[in-house]
Order: C-alpha cells, then structure tokens, then sequence
C-alpha cells in the first residue's frame, strides 16, 4: 500500500511505533513529540518514496502452513455494564476528537493534519457542488410530482377563495347555517315511529287544574300525613291531582313580586321611594354599556377628578368627565358634572353646548337660554337654539334675536335666509350685504334674487366693495349673456382681468378654466369661450403654447367640458393655422364630440390652410360619402388630385368611392391611371383585388404577373396570386407560388402561415411542421407562427405535442396574448381558472386575454360577469372584430333584442378591421361589398360556443 504525501506524518509516527523499543523506552528521546521541519519527507534522503505492507502482498505463508491459532491469545476478562461506558469527564474531551478519542491519532495534531483535513473537506466541498444542482432539481421534481399528486386542500379550493371576494353582503347573510349532517335515523331513532296516548294520560292532564277537598283513600290508610305520590301535599290543603301547574306557579311568583314593590313603594312620609311600572327600566339602564376594563375606568375617573379640582376653570376636563360618565352607562353623573361645569366656567361656549346635549329636550332648551344670557355673542349657542326648535316659525325668531345681537355672522344670515321665502330673503338680502359687505356669496344671492336692472347696480356695488374678487366679474358676464348682450361678455371679463391686475391680484389659469367649465355647466356657453380666449394664454411661454393647449383641451374634454374644449382649440387655430396636428386633433375631437356640419365645416377650413395634408381631404370626403353624398365627396377629391396629384391614399380612395357605389368601370380606369402616374406596390395590389372581386380571374393573374415583376418583395402580391391558385384548385402552382414568395420574402408571417396550412390541407402534417419551424427561424420570437404550431398539432388530435409546443412557446414569447388566451383553453377545465388569472397577471390589458376570459365566464354560465368582461374588451380595443364577433354571439344566447342591438350598433360605430375570424369573413372575395353590420353576425354564426 502507498502512501501519499499528505499521510507522510501519519507514516513517520507508525514507523517510530513498530521500531523496538519505541514505546517502550524509558529515556525520552530529545526529537519525540517535536513537530517535523517545514516540508520534511520521511525517507527522502535515502531514495524512500513509500513502503509495502503485509495488507498489500497478503500473508508470508503458505496455504498448509499450520495456523497460529493452536496457541491463541489469552481471552480478556468480560468487563461489567458500567466499566463500558464512556467517561464523560471534561477532563476526557478533546476538541478535535471528542470523548472517546481518535481511532488513529497517536500523536498531536500538527500544521500537516490541518493541511490533509482541509484539503479532504475542500474536495469533499467541491464534489458536493457538482451534485447539488441535479440534487435539487430531482428534489424540485419529486415535490412538483408529489404536490401534483396529493394536492393541499387549499390548492383544491383556490379559484373558491378568491371568487368569495366577488360575495356580496346580502349574499353572506343568506348563507344557511350549518344543520345536523346526520341521517333521520342518528337524530332521532324513534321520530316515524308513532305511539297512540292512553286515554288516562289524557284524562289525567285534562283535571290537572282541579282540586279535590277530600283525601284519597291511600292517605286515609295511612293517616293523611304520608305523600305516596308525587305532587300530594298535607293533609288539609288543596292537592293538585296532577303535577305541577306552572302556569299558576309564574302568576304566584308575579303577585308576589307586586306585593313586595307595593310595600316598598310607599315611606313613611308619603313619598314614592321606588316606582314599580319603572323598576325593571331602572334595572335595565343600571346594566353597564361600557366594554372596557373596570380598573382603567376608575384610573381615568380619579385622574379627571383630580384635573378638575387642579384647575377647575379648564373647560375640556369637565367635558371629558362628562363624557367618561355618558360611556359608561351614568348618564344622570354625566349631566351633573357638566351642569357644575357651566356653573364654574360660564364663558365657556363648548361647556354649554355638551350641556345641551347631554340634557333631554325641555330642559336643553332651558340650558341654552342660560347660555345665551353668559355667551350672547356665540353662533355656535344661537345655532344650537334654533336646532332645538321643531317649528320654523319659531326658528326664524330665534336666528332673528341672534342676528340684534351678532349681525355681522354670515352664517347666520344664511341660516336665517334659507327659512324666509323668495321675497322675504331678497329684503334680508339687502340688509345682510349692508351689514356683511365683504361676502361675496351673500352679494351674488342678491343679485340672483333682482332683475336685470338692480342685479346689476347690486353687482357693481359688490365690485366697489370686494374689488379682489373673480366671481362678481364672471357672474356679471352671465347676466349679460342671459339678456343676450354677447358683445358685452369679451367687455367684461378684458375688464376683469385688467381691474384684478390693478389691485394686485395673481390670475390663476388653472382656476380660471375650471371657472369657464363651471359656466359651461351652468349653460353660459358665451361667457365659457370668453374666458377661455382671455386666459388660455396667461403666463405660458411661446414654444409650450401649443404642447400646453392640447393638454388643456384633452382635460377639459375628460372632464366633459365640451364647449371649452373646443374654444381651445379654436383659439390655438387661429395662433398657428397651418400646424397639421392641431387641425387633425380638431378634426377628431369634432367627430366624437360634434355634428356633421360642424366636423365638415372644420375640414373646409383646414384643407384650405394645409392643402397637402391628405388625411384632412380624405376625412372630408368619407364624412361626404357616409351622408350619402357622393357627388360631394368625388369633388373633394378631384380638390385633393388637384393639390396631391401623385399621391397614393387619395387615389386609393378614389377607388374604394367608385367601387362602394357600384361604378367598376370608373375605378378600373382610375386604377389604370394610378399605375401610369403613381405606380406602387399597393396601387397594383387594389387593381388585382378588384379584378379578382370582378371574378376576372385571367385578367388578375395577368396583372399579377406584372406586379410581381416590379415588385418581387412585396408579400401580397405573392399571397394573391397562391390564393386564386387554391381557389382554382391548383394546389402544385400554388405550393410553387409560395415557395417563389417565401425566396424573396422571408421574413412575412402571413405568407408562412398560407404555406404551412396548404401542406396540412393536402394531410402533409410533418412538411407543414418543418414549414413553421423554417419560419421561426427566419422570423424569431413571433407568437403567430407558435401559434399555429400549437393549432396545427391540436386539430391533428396530438394533444400532448401541443402542450408541449405551447411550453416551448410560452418560452420563446412570455408576454403574448394570443398565446396566453390559446394556453387557457388548452387546460382542462378545473385548471383553466388559475390558467386566466397567470394570464391576467402577465398580460393585464391585453385584448386577446380579456376575450379569453369573458369566454371563460360564458362557458361556466357567469352570465353577468362574462357581459363585464366583453364590455371590458371593446372599450380597451373596439378594432379587434373578433372581440365584437363574440359579445354578439353571447348577446344572441343569453340577451335581448335590445341588449343585441346595442351591441351591433356599437360595432358599427368602432367599424373593426382586425381579427383572425374578423379577417377571415371580411376579406372572403364573396363578402367584399358587406357593410359592417352584415360582417357582424356572419362571423358571429361561425363562433363555436362549446370552448
């Protein structure tokens, strides 16, 4: 056996062991027990690397040798149960060995031992780490199996717990309380059977309440004194033949308790000492309503106690020892404390006032008029006086004895206002702005209350008086607007802001706008837009002006301020007429918030200022054309050709305008132009398209040939041209079409998807397979090609390889809709619950996810949760069809007619475009003359609803 360099130690000290005498010799050598030089190697000098032992050659004997056993050692004397034990002294332990000691070590532990160690733990370290990983995967694993396996009772009622979140009130108190879960049979096991009464028994009850004067013949017997039964009493006394009369007994107990009251309730003197129709109320009102702990009730007690008669002339101590008393169920202390307390600080307004409360009506009001007599002066006393009264008439006696004594509290005279009628108010009116000068609501209520000649001498007095404020300027605008002097509005409110800018006021744009939108509410449509031409531009820069503007406009429009919205940008127009987005911004504003008329009246006026925007022509002639007037709509854009004449969106509209109103040949020659002129990859696309439509086949192809040549990279050509060969049933041309389209395009999607399902459609499942995963190379992280993955191997019934694929999906693209809302109904349906919420939670505003789950709602019959979910859906995206498509279909089986309109009615406003079963039906060469409101319930029709 060799021994490494590590164990050289070790080695050296057996060594010295085996030698004679080693151990045994009395003198010590001077090198025993001293640590070896620093990288000291036994036996080096002399050529020594290591040594062989008997364990490594075997024995040196022969097999017939004879054993040495015939003389075997002597057999050591069996030692008793308590010499075996360990001696568990301190004295014994070592740090490095413990108790019973090292099997090995002979020697001290020196710097090469510590060495050795280290090194065997650092490898023995760095083995594990190699393992850990695949230790804890495998862990992981067998826990996901284990929990998959034997699911937590939790788990199971998960999608449970979080749905009582959406348990209403009512709901949980109609929960039925838990009953007996045990049969018929447990509760009661003699319930059906039926026991027929013996006419004794019933005998015997019916004579219960007589009685019998003379004993029975067993008590004669036995002398009258014994009882032989139940019930029996003495001789001589009336015996119940019965049992027990209760009834009589509970009467008894009532007269008895009368008895006692009547005889307590009268003293010596006369006076009643306890009421007995009361006592039981007493007794009630003595329980205590207080909660808390007894034993800080009386700390709380003593330290009030002891405030009080600290500084008996601090008003909140007496309040706060009433109000401990009022907890605690002593409401009478309560009232006497509080009444000492208005004794001790009569000018204490609170003081009174929590006298008032705590005392019943009468002498509340008893209370109040001492009150008034220390504190007249106090509003607060007077309006507390006026509350106590049920009558108006004597209310506004009360507020008109405060206001002799407080006349210049506005609250009161609005209090006392609010009482009187119209005419009566106007004369208080008039009183109170003498005596109130400077409140602006009490001048502006006069005004109200006047015609139009004194409202305005009172507003001009309100001006004289209170020159500082916005509100008399603004409420003067609004009267002239409501007399129909429109010029005198700008007048007044240039005069505002200049007289407020005299008397140092800052003007608050901000405040001023939210003033205008007031006024807008208030229906002073005038005065709205005068106010806001006069501040829109205060204190902005000119590069934010318009930045700014547009912000303002979009606030006001959220807040419904309809006519400020437009006054904004009507004025930021007229700063800066030819900006294209301010006209493009009112143009939009005009079609969700406007008229017709109004919307084309814009569109004149910003064609005319930016002629070579062709968006605003193009939204002048579709707002021509959907009122049905053609005519108008062709000369809009003959203006448009004239201004843009090589542009491609006005000659593609130009097509579509013929073409919607039956006129092919028209658009065929304007198609025909636009390739001479303004030759472009979609120019040719629409002339195919509308040859195709024509179900001119020849001359499509014809055309597409051509347009293939000039633009071998455009993808729809491409797409066109396999698709009228499938139509056709030429499947060859068309796989050889795509092929050709795929060389020059390879990165379009939409043409790899049109090949992979023509091999699946020829049942080439494995082909369509290489064609997707050709295509996820050339196009990376693109969730469509997943998932028709994911589809294609569904509808070949290859679940497992769909889940799987799904996985490798979910993967690739982690935040796709499409794939999530795919990836729920993949799920069986007890997992597709939690599926929906990782999806929400991924992708919480996503269309495709939000239609998941409104379909989720509708297949476990949520009916008005899956109507939210749908109307959530079409607000967040109104131009996915597919959205609209099935909310249709789910108002068709589980609304009404009404319902189902709103619904068609809302689509045709949206006017979607997008969708894969939207798209499917709407660009279908059959449907393409289909409005929007035909397209609804034709894919509508295709929806499946088993999910």
């Amino acid at each position: 056996m060799t021994y490494d360099a590590c164990d050289r130690d070790r080695k050296h000290r057996i060594d010295k062991m085996a030698t004679p005498g080693g151990m045994m010799n009395k003198k010590k050598k001077d090198f025993l027990g001293v640590s070896a030089p620093l990288g000291y190697v036994p036996g080096l000098g002399r050529g020594a690397t290591g040594f062989t032992t008997r364990s490594d050659i075997g024995p040196a004997r022969e097999a017939n040798d004879i054993s040495d056993d015939r003389h075997p050692a002597p057999k050591k004397k069996k030692k008793d149960d308590d010499d075996e034990e360990e001696d568990l002294n301190d004295n014994n332990y070592d740090e490095f060995a413990g108790y019973g000691g090292s099997l090995f070590n002979t020697g001290p532990y020196e710097k090469d031992d510590e060495e050795a160690d280290a090194i065997y733990e650092a490898i023995d370290k760095r083995m594990d780490e190699k393992r850990k990983e695949r230790r804890e995967k495998r862990f992981r694993e067998e826990i996901e199996k284990y929990r998959q396996e034997r699911p937590k009772i939790q788990q199971q009622f998960s999608d449970l717990k979080r749905e009582l979140s959406e348990v209403s009130e009512d709901d949980w108190l109609n929960i039925p309380e838990v009953g007996d879960a045990r049969n018929k049979h447990q509760r009661n096991p003699r319930a059906d059977k039926i026991t027929p009464m013996p006419d004794t028994f019933l005998q015997k009850h019916a004579m219960s309440s007589e009685t019998m004067t003379k004993l029975d013949a067993r008590q004669q017997a036995l002398g009258g004194i014994a009882t032989p039964f139940p019930g029996a009493m003495t001789p001589g006394m009336l015996t119940p033949t019965g049992e027990y009369d209760l009834r009589k007994i509970g009467e008894a107990r009532n007269t008895l308790m009368d008895v006692k009251l009547n005889q307590v309730s009268d003293s010596v003197s006369g006076q009643t000492v306890v009421d007995p129709k009361g006592y039981l109320t007493d007794l009630q009102s003595m329980l205590p309503s207080y909660a808390g702990d007894v034993a800080d009730v009386k700390k709380a007690r003593l330290l009030l106690k002891s405030v009080r008669e600290t500084n008996p002339n601090h008003p909140p101590a007496w309040i706060a020892s009433a109000r401990l008393e009022e907890v605690t169920g002593k409401l009478q202390a309560a009232r006497n404390i509080i009444m000492r307390g208005s004794e001790v600080c009569p000018r204490s307004e609170d003081v009174w006032l929590e006298a008032a409360r705590l005392q019943p009506g009468d002498t509340a009001k008893a209370v109040i008029a001492q009150a008034v007599r220390h504190l007249p002066n106090s509003v607060k006393i007077w309006i507390r006086a006026s509350d106590l009264e049920s009558e108006t008439r004597t209310k506004r006696k009360v507020f008109r004895k405060a206001l002799e004594h407080i006349p210049n509290s506005v609250k009161l005279w609005k209090l006392a206002i609010e009482l009187e009628g119209q005419e009566d108010a106007r004369i208080l009116l008039s009183r109170a702005v003498e005596c109130c000068p400077s409140s602006v609501e009490l001048w502006l209520a006069l005004a109200k209350l006047e015609n139009y000649d004194n409202a305005r001498k009172v507003l001009n007095k309100a001006r004289e008086n209170i020159p500082t404020d916005r509100k008399i300027w603004i409420t003067a605008a609004k009267l002239e607007e409501a007399e129909g002097n429109h010029t005198n509005v700008d007048k007044i409110i240039d005069r505002a802001l200049s007289s407020l800018r005299s008397n140092m006021v800052e003007i608050n744009r901000e405040q001023w706008i939210k003033d205008a939108e007031e006024c807008e509410q208030a229906g002073s449509i005038v005065t709205c837009q005068s106010i806001i031409r006069a501040v829109i531009g205060v204190g902005l820069e000119d590069e934010d002006r318009e930045t700014t503007w547009m912000d303002d406009a979009d606030s006001s429009a959220s807040h419904h301020a309809i006519e400020c919205s437009r006054a904004i940008y009507a004025h930021a127009l007229t700063v800066f007429p030819s900006r294209k987005k301010i006209w493009l911004e009112a143009a939009y504003f005009e079609k969700n918030h406007g008229s017709r008329e109004s919307l084309e009246s814009l569109l004149q006026k910003a064609v005319g200022h930016c002629p070579k925007a062709e968006v605003l022509w193009l939204m002048g002639a579709k707002s021509k054309w959907l009122a049905g007037d053609v005519p108008a709509a062709r000369s809009i854009l003959a203006l448009a050709f004239q201004a843009n004449p090589n542009s491609e969106e006005i000659w593609l509209a130009a097509v579509k305008l013929e073409s919607e109103n039956n006129e092919d040949e028209r658009a065929r020659r304007l198609l025909a132009r636009a390739r001479n002129s303004a030759p472009t990859a979609r120019v040719w696309m629409k002339s195919v398209k509308l040859e195709w439509q024509l179900d001119c086949i020849d001359r499509a192809r014809q055309l597409l040939d051509e347009g293939v040549k000039h633009y071998a990279d455009f993808s729809k050509l491409w797409m066109m041209r396999g698709q009228i060969a499938e139509q056709l049933g030429e499947r060859e041309d068309a796989r050889k079409t795509y092929q050709q389209g795929l060389k020059k395009c390879s990165h379009s999607v939409p043409l790899w998807l049109l090949a992979a399902r023509l091999e699946e459609k020829v049942g080439n499942l494995t082909k369509a397979r290489a064609l997707l995963e050709k295509a996820r190379l050339s196009c990376p992280q693109c969730p469509d090609l997943w998932l028709e993955a994911v589809r294609a191997e569904s509808r070949a019934g290859n679940k497992n390889i769909a889940q799987a694929t799904m996985a490798r999906a979910m993967q690739d693209s982690p935040s796709s809709g499409i794939l999530w809302a795919e990836a729920i109904f993949l799920e069986a349906r007890p997992q597709r619950k939690t599926k929906s919420v990782d999806a929400l939670k991924r992708c919480e505003h996503d269309p495709q996810v939000l239609l998941a789950v409104s379909k989720l709602f509708w297949s476990e019959r949520k009916i008005s949760k899956a109507r939210e979910w749908f109307n959530r859906t079409v607000k967040i995206e109104p131009d996915l069809g597919d959205a609209w498509a099935n909310f249709f279909r789910f108002e068709i089986q589980h609304g009404n007619e009404e319902q189902q309109e709103s619904v068609r009615k809302r689509c045709v406003e949206a006017e979607p475009r997008h969708g894969e079963l939207w798209c499917n039906v709407s660009k279908n060469i059959k449907n393409w003359r289909c409005k929007t409101n035909e397209i609804l319930p034709m894919v509508a029709s295709t929806i499946s609803t088993v999910f």
